[in-house]
């Protein structure tokens, strides 16, 4: 690790598309880009049958491949009160009305603390991580024993809740407070437990005024926000590039004169 190079903080700005002048039913060969990314297909395919692979290429794969993936900071408090702090990049938002968030934690031979913690006491927070504190929550992933509080070891600040036990961590610019909502195990092969997929209701929103845009929105400049790659990889957002979302009601003509009952 020491012959990388030092990590700067990320200076983003705001883009135009990939490919500004494409137009409905343009092929992907009409950028330099894009003729690249259809040529490296030629090098072939490697296809895996999910129901045969080893269960650790499958995991490896999966988050080499699905990325960036967001992550849950969760905070959490047992029934005994003893507190635990945990990142998890199995996360999610799954609605707004009712807002309700996912997190998935892997057993890994037994049931995450985080897991039992939420079951028990039925509420947690997850605290979005952006770049200045990422190494300390990382930190809080150490494997130690269920007695040992990860909040030690971070460094990082304890903030009150409003609706649940469990504290929010103060350096994060974005918090939510989360009532259990469903626990749901999910069963491997042999019918032991592969995962625990805990659903949350968005009960408190905690944003930090200085991430907001003019119209009280997030910004991911001003968030700086940190995703997770495969291996021990994490990524920043790097520069955003905007795409207009296509509106039927405006583009229905253009769409109907040149593509016809091919449409249909």
């Amino acid at each position: 690790m020491a012959d990388l190079p030092p990590f700067e903080p990320t200076s983003f700005k705001y883009t135009q598309s990939p490919n500004p002048s494409w137009s409905f039913g343009d092929p992907i060969t009409t950028t330099e880009d894009g003729r690249k990314w259809v040529e490296d297909e030629k090098q072939g395919w490697k296809t895996i049958d999910a129901t045969k692979e080893d269960p650790r290429t499958l995991y490896a794969l999966s988050v080499s491949g699905l990325v960036p993936r967001p992550i849950a900071f969760v905070s959490s408090v047992a029934a005994n009160g003893s507190e635990n702090i945990a990142p998890f990049s199995w996360f999610n938002q799954v609605s707004t009305n009712p807002p309700v968030i996912s997190v998935s934690c892997s057993p890994a031979g037994r049931h995450k603390d985080t897991a039992n913690n939420i079951r028990e006491t039925k509420g947690f927070t997850v605290n979005i991580i952006s770049e200045p504190w990422i190494v300390q929550a990382n930190a809080a992933s150490i494997d130690a024993p269920a007695e040992i509080n990860e909040w030690t070891v971070t460094g990082l600040t304890k903030e009150p809740s409003i609706s649940v036990t469990a504290a929010r961590v103060k350096e994060s610019a974005f918090t939510m407070e989360c009532e259990l909502l469903q626990h749901i195990e999910i069963k491997n092969a042999a019918g032991g437990v592969a995962a625990d997929l805990i659903l949350g209701t968005v009960k408190y929103i905690h944003i930090r005024n200085a991430v907001l845009n003019d119209r009280g929105l997030v910004d991911p400049v001003k968030l700086r926000p940190v995703s997770r790659l495969g291996e021990i990889a994490y990524a920043t957002i790097g520069d955003v590039f905007r795409i207009p979302r296509p509106v039927w009601k405006d583009e229905k003509d253009e769409l109907e004169n040149k593509f016809g009952n091919a449409l249909l």
